[in-house]
């Protein structure tokens, strides 16, 4: 039987307006980011999607996000956390390194790559694999979302991504212990 995750980057928050990076450490979501999740609400109610779970990171700018998609309780993962930087935590996006970044911040105690990737897979599938979760909703960060998606990049109907803006939504179809990518939501809330 197919299930169906929206995998759900969080608002814009004042991190991202600084431009610091922030993996495991947090800011709140700003004006921009609170509007855009409650656009991201809107677009689940207009369109007539509803789950029968809901998760987030442990990070309160995830949880803040879902909390204005919809009122229903959640559970928060670790599992679904932002890649874990380092010692570049907090500090100006100027200083990260060009893509990919592979390994990069392993060497300033952030996570591997491979392992950061792994972490979100096997959450994705401890979720998804649950008798009663038919329809999902996954809140977490961008470079979660990006990462996942390209591990199961063979298996996408839109082809790889890249350049996920806040509080874009990822849909995938989950059958037989397997992901594809079948839709992407990244709009431009900025010009909304």
């Amino acid at each position: 039987m197919k299930k169906t995750l929206y995998m759900m980057r969080h608002g814009q928050t004042l991190f991202n307006v600084r431009k610091k990076i922030q993996g495991f450490c947090d800011a709140p979501l700003t004006e921009l980011g609170i509007y855009q999740a409650k656009v991201a609400g809107d677009y689940f109610k207009k369109n007539g999607i509803t789950f029968g779970a809901a998760y987030s990171s442990t990070s309160e700018r995830a949880c803040d996000t879902l909390e204005r998609v919809t009122d229903m309780p959640y559970t928060r993962l670790k599992g679904l956390k932002e890649w874990n930087f380092g010692t570049f935590e907090g500090e100006s996006e100027d200083l990260n390194p060009p893509l990919p970044y592979g390994d990069f911040f392993a060497g300033f105690g952030g996570e591997r790559e491979m392992d950061f990737r792994a972490r979100l897979v096997e959450t994705m599938e401890s979720i998804m694999s649950q008798e009663d979760h038919d329809a999902v909703l996954a809140v977490s960060h961008g470079a979660a979302c990006a990462q996942f998606a390209r591990h199961w990049e063979a298996n996408s109907k839109i082809g790889p991504i890249k350049g996920l803006k806040n509080c874009c939504i990822l849909k995938f179809e989950y059958e037989n212990g397997h992901f594809t990518l079948v839709d992407l939501m990244n709009h431009d809330f900025a010009k909304a």
